[in-house]
C-alpha cells in the first residue's frame, strides 16, 4: 500500500518532482456547493449531463479539487483558471506553464499528478470482480503480458490485470492518445522489485523516449499508476492526501 501523507502547509512543487494527490470524492453537500463554485459554465453544463446525483457530485469535487490544487501551485484564484482541451480530450492549461497534471477518477476516489516540464499521466481504477480478464488481456496486451496473465493463479489474475491495465493507460493519456492508442504496442512488465514498471515500445511509436512508470494503491481495491517521460526517481515522487 502506498503511504500518503498529510501535508503541513501546501508543499512547493521543483524541478525533477512529481507529486501525486488522491482524494475520497465523497464529500459533504456543503462541500461539492463550495467546490462548484470555483467552476466555469461549461464544467457545470458538464455536470448536469449526469443522470445521477451521485455522479454529477464526483464530477464536481474532482473539477473542484484539481481547480483548487492548480490555484495552490500557482498562486492564483481556482475560478481564474481556463482549460484547453487535445483533441483526445486531455486538459491543460491554456496559458502557457511549465506545471503538467493530469487526472484520473474511479468510484469514489480521484488521483492528481503534477510535475514540471514533462509529460505525465495518471490512471486510477476501482479493482472490481472479473471473471474474463484472461479474454479481455488476449485482445487488448501483448503476447508477454497475456502469456504472463494466463499463467497466475485466477485468484490473483484481476489484480495483475488491473496493474497492467492502469500502467498502459498512464503512459497513453501522457502522450495524449487515451485509449485510441494501441494497448497492445505499448508492453508493461513489473521489475523484480514489484515496484516499478519496464517500459517496451515499437521502434516508431511517438512516446519512444525514456520514461519513469510506477504504480500506486491510493485506498484499498484500487490501483493506480503514473507515467512521466523522464527518468525520474522513486525519491522524487511525493504522495499527499488531499483533505476537505
Amino acid at each position: 500500500m502506498t503511504i500518503w501523507q498529510h501535508p503541513q502547509g501546501f508543499p512547493p512543487l521543483k524541478n525533477s518532482q512529481v507529486h501525486l494527490w488522491r482524494a475520497n470524492l465523497a464529500l459533504s453537500t456543503s462541500k461539492i456547493e463550495e467546490l462548484s463554485a470555483s467552476l466555469s459554465a461549461d464544467e457545470m453544463v458538464r455536470a448536469s449531463r449526469f443522470h445521477f446525483v451521485q455522479h454529477q457530485h464526483r464530477f464536481i469535487a474532482t473539477r473542484g479539487i484539481l481547480r483548487q490544487l492548480l490555484g495552490n501551485y500557482l498562486k492564483v484564484s481556482p475560478l481564474s483558471l481556463i482549460f484547453a482541451y487535445s483533441d483526445r480530450g486531455k486538459p491543460r492549461l491554456a496559458a502557457d506553464s511549465a506545471l503538467q497534471f493530469n487526472i484520473s477518477h474511479s468510484e469514489e476516489y480521484a488521483l492528481f499528478g503534477f510535475t514540471l516540464n514533462h509529460l505525465i499521466g495518471v490512471d486510477l481504477e476501482y479493482q472490481k470482480p472479473m471473471t474474463e480478464a484472461v479474454k479481455i488481456a488476449q485482445r487488448f496486451f501483448s503476447p508477454r503480458e497475456f502469456k504472463i496473465l494466463e499463467a497466475t493463479p485466477q485468484k490473483e489474475q484481476a489484480r495483475l490485470f488491473f496493474r497492467f491495465w492502469t500502467a498502459k493507460e498512464a503512459y497513453l493519456k501522457a502522450i495524449g492518445t487515451g485509449l485510441s492508442g494501441s494497448l497492445a504496442e505499448v508492453e508493461v512488465i513489473m521489475d523484480e522489485s514489484q515496484s516499478r514498471y519496464l517500459l517496451t515500445l515499437p521502434e516508431a511509436h511517438p512516446g519512444n523516449t525514456s520514461w519513469s512508470l510506477y504504480p500506486c494503491s491510493p485506498e484499498i481495491n484500487y490501483l493506480g499508476a503514473i507515467a512521466i517521460n523522464d527518468h525520474i526517481p522513486p525519491q522524487q515522487i511525493s504522495y499527499w492526501h488531499w483533505s476537505a
